[in-house]
């Protein structure tokens, strides 16, 4: 009997293990990480979540039209943990975000690697000085 539980309790692990393992995406299949770009605008949204947290930024094009930025960030507990609460960025704040950008042609969309907010000098990221 210990036997048999024992192997029915592996069994429900290892499914448990495949299955988060399969839930997980790679970035560098979203985005191009070899490539950063910059952009400029008013945050629209924040969303502090897990398993990751999103930045909607609006940036302005050439011809001046706004366009509505997806920004994947960490998850809530790393944000915290480097010191990003859920009020630390908030609508109507000028950003300037650097990131990945999206494989998807046409898709407003960054993996964050930078964040600077111009007004206070609050700046968050990898290539911070």
């Amino acid at each position: 009997m210990t036997r048999r539980l024992l192997t029915v309790m592996l069994a429900g692990a290892s499914l448990v293990a495949g299955a988060q393992a399969f839930a997980h995406h790679s970035f560098a299949a979203t985005y191009f990480e070899g490539q950063k770009i910059t952009i400029e605008g008013e945050v629209a949204l924040f969303q502090y979540r897990n398993p990751h947290s999103f930045l909607y930024v609006m940036v302005k094009d050439e011809q001046g039209k706004a366009q509505r930025w997806a920004i994947e960030w960490g998850g809530s507990g790393q944000l915290r943990n480097q010191n990003v609460a859920i009020d630390t960025v908030k609508p109507g704040d000028r950003v300037v975000v650097t990131g990945d950008p999206s494989r998807t042609p046409g898709e407003f969309r960054l993996r964050m690697r930078t964040i600077n907010r111009p007004s206070d000098g609050w700046k968050w990221g990898d290539d911070i000085d």
